[in-house]
């Protein structure tokens, strides 16, 4: 069978989502039907971010069907593509002529952007999760997930997970035994553990527009083990628990308790990259109190355990 991949670039692009699927569909071997093209509205070369240049044959205006996947990526000059309407309206035709549709990264803003994600569920690069929900609410962004499916449409996360993607898309085609031989053949995961938010380094809260509740933030973060009830915080910032927890909500989008349980858990986090201490000694002083509940909140916010956590990213 024919399996014709179109990846759509732009300038800017980062080289790194149209590469590893590139890779990954070719390591597929002959047998898979696997043939990549690349395209862009205009032919020649197009550069990506880091300076490299890949150079495009046919325009956009000029592919037909019938296409079996339809790959957009992203890259940081993505929101410099949102005005372009001969890219956008040609994405959405070749949508319409492919089996699925797909994008990398920040791919997936251009695909919002374009109508195609409208009451989808989808995700992106965790830094560009946040913009994507405020700009589209019409999708529902998932920004933990490594790679999205939602019936015919697959997003992933930024830039590495499009190899996670690719290899699903190779299991869906050929059997997840295939995926799994280009998984140890590139030296990567078939199923990467945890989420991408693991990756993330951002609390997420807002910022508050009042300076108490921003210096009240600033006094959690850098004093996880203190006491940071709800009453402790009230009587520090001069209010009744029930008004601080109202003004604290409204102003930073996260109640007093899931604010104080995400910052300890960051606190948590980076001892884990910097020290060798024992994770009774980590849960104590980032105010966790213990290695089960150290435990319990690392799965629920990054969906691995804190010796996963310490191996991948502690540095000596």
């Amino acid at each position: 069978m024919n399996r014709r991949i179109v990846i759509v670039l732009f300038e800017g692009f980062q080289l790194l989502d149209m590469a590893g699927p590139a890779d990954v569909f070719a390591a597929a071997g002959p047998s898979s039907g696997y043939r990549v093209e690349v395209t862009a509205v205009r032919a020649g070369a197009v550069t990506a971010q880091n300076g490299l240049a890949v150079v495009v044959d046919r325009p956009l205006a000029e592919i037909d069907g019938p296409i079996d996947t339809l790959m957009v990526v992203g890259g940081p000059s993505t929101p410099g593509q949102l005005n372009d309407r001969e890219l956008l309206d040609g994405i959405v035709r070749l949508s319409s002529l492919a089996r699925r549709t797909t994008s990398v990264c920040s791919g997936a803003v251009v695909l919002a952007e374009a109508g195609l994600l409208h009451g989808r569920r989808a995700t992106t690069h965790w830094m560009a999760s946040g913009w994507m929900r405020e700009r589209y609410p019409s999708v529902e962004v998932d920004e933990d997930q490594i790679y999205v499916r939602d019936g015919d449409v697959w997003t992933s996360a930024g830039v590495t997970a499009g190899v996670d993607l690719a290899l699903a898309l190779v299991g869906e085609d050929h059997g997840y035994e295939r995926a799994r031989a280009i998984a140890r053949g590139l030296v990567v995961y078939l199923h990467r553990p945890g989420g991408q938010s693991q990756f993330s380094t951002s609390v997420g809260a807002a910022v508050p527009r009042d300076e108490p509740m921003r210096d009240l933030m600033a006094y959690i973060d850098a004093n996880p083990a203190e006491d940071l009830s709800v009453p402790a915080l009230a009587r520090r910032a001069g209010m009744s628990e029930r008004h601080f927890s109202r003004v604290f909500t409204e102003q930073t989008g996260r109640s007093p308790g899931r604010y104080v349980e995400r910052s300890r858990a960051e606190a948590a986090r980076r001892m884990l990259e910097v020290s060798d201490h024992p994770l009774d000694t980590v849960a104590r002083e980032t105010g966790l109190g213990c290695p089960e509940t150290l435990y319990r909140v690392f799965r629920r916010h990054w969906r691995v355990t804190p010796g996963d956590y310490r191996r991948r990213f502690h540095s000596a």
